[in-house]
């Protein structure tokens, strides 16, 4: 007898295309740049993993049985101190934090692990990292994008999705801005979830975490706080994250990780501990940073760009008031490669985002390049090494 194959629906067919296929065109022709191309698109550290992390991730490398999925109490004191110590969290428990695989996993899982479904709605920014939007639809809810969260009147979201230090746009939420959207978000009784993965890098603004008491008044009730060390200690390939806020909430992440074997390599774990309590190397990759964002911004203003937001983060957001594949393009040409702003949301078409990411070999290439087509200036004057 024949067995009739049963009919299924791939999860992906109900996703977004993954955008960043939509640049291989636009990077093939930077790359025929003779200076080379300068790969500005995707937000991935170029600078060395600090000496401290290395070593302790070396140390812990005879790591024979299976780590805990809670992470070791250990990193977990060591979460919540750095919590305390740097963001003014108060009254967090170690076991009101815990280690993910990466950030961005825990935000593509969340809406599932939190058993969010199809009567639920997932709130997030309109220009905004594109796995919110996937995890909602991963998890079969409604997605909704907005910024004013009193235009959604009545609504009641089971998720509210934070994001200052903004990615794409670099905009640092006022405190009492945030205070506010809290206070929405508990009327309504929704779980807030706060990315802060870019909050070391405040420019023009200083950073706040949800969990400081002036925006919670000390009760972490309803609220979880994301956290990466990709970009503050320059270890995205060993994907370390975690999530602290409220103790039940975490429980329930927790207990659902277990079963699907969602664990931080111990080796992973340890150099967390470590890096999560030097301040140091997180001083010298700012100033970094900073320096790339002074030697990028007046380039792509003599390029004609106006730079909106962006007062912390790793990205300039950047516009020429054209359609923002039309901006790709033209960067292209001259040998830089940029994301554009359709992969944020409709309401980021007009944008690019520019990333500090680079070397500052390739960063002062790129400045000058621009400066030399566009500006008065010269390589010698962006203030890095370049070599156009």
């Amino acid at each position: 007898m024949s067995r009739t194959a049963r009919t299924r629906t791939p999860l992906a067919a109900g996703l977004p295309d993954f955008p960043w296929d939509s640049l291989a065109a636009a990077k093939a022709r930077a790359g025929q740049h003779p200076g080379g191309l300068v790969d500005l698109s995707v937000g991935t550290p170029v600078d060395a993993t600090p000496a401290v992390g290395q070593a302790a991730l070396a140390a812990a490398a005879d790591s024979p049985g299976y780590p805990l999925t809670s992470g070791t109490p250990a990193l977990r004191s060591a979460i919540a101190d750095y919590l305390t110590r740097r963001w003014g969290a108060t009254g967090l428990s170690p076991d009101a934090t815990l280690p993910v695989v990466g950030t961005k996993e825990l935000v593509a899982w969340l809406p599932l692990l939190l058993g969010l479904g199809p009567d639920d709605v997932v709130v997030y920014p309109t220009m905004a990292y594109p796995t919110y939007l996937v995890g909602a639809r991963i998890a079969g809810c409604r997605a909704v994008a907005c910024d004013d969260l009193n235009e959604l009147g009545d609504l009641a979201p089971a998720l509210v999705w934070l994001n200052s230090p903004a990615n794409p746009t670099g905009q640092i939420l006022a405190p009492a801005v945030l205070a506010e959207r809290v206070r929405w978000a508990r009327e309504r009784g929704s779980v807030v979830a706060s990315d802060e993965c870019y909050g070391e890098f405040g420019w023009d603004a200083e950073p706040v975490s949800v969990l400081h008491p002036d925006l919670c008044a000390g009760d972490h009730t309803g609220l979880l706080a994301l956290h990466s060390l990709s970009k503050r200690s320059n270890v995205a390939g060993y994907r370390a994250g975690f999530v602290a806020g409220d103790a039940g909430l975490v429980a329930e992440l927790l207990a659902v990780r277990k079963h699907l074997g969602m664990i931080v390599p111990r080796p992973v774990q340890e150099a967390m501990i470590a890096l999560l309590g030097d301040e140091a190397h997180v001083e010298v990759q700012r100033e970094r940073y900073r320096r790339r964002r002074a030697v990028l911004r007046p380039a792509l203003e003599a390029a004609g760009f106006t730079i909106d937001h962006s007062e912390g983060s790793l990205y300039l957001w950047a516009t020429r008031g054209e359609d923002c594949r039309t901006s790709v393009d033209l960067l292209a040409e001259h040998g830089i490669l940029v994301a554009p702003g359709d992969f944020y949301g409709e309401a980021a078409d007009r944008h690019v985002r520019v990333a500090l990411t680079g070397t500052d070999e390739r960063v002062g290439a790129g400045a000058a390049r621009l400066l030399a087509a566009f500006g008065t200036g010269s390589a010698a004057t962006t203030g890095v090494s370049a070599s156009a």
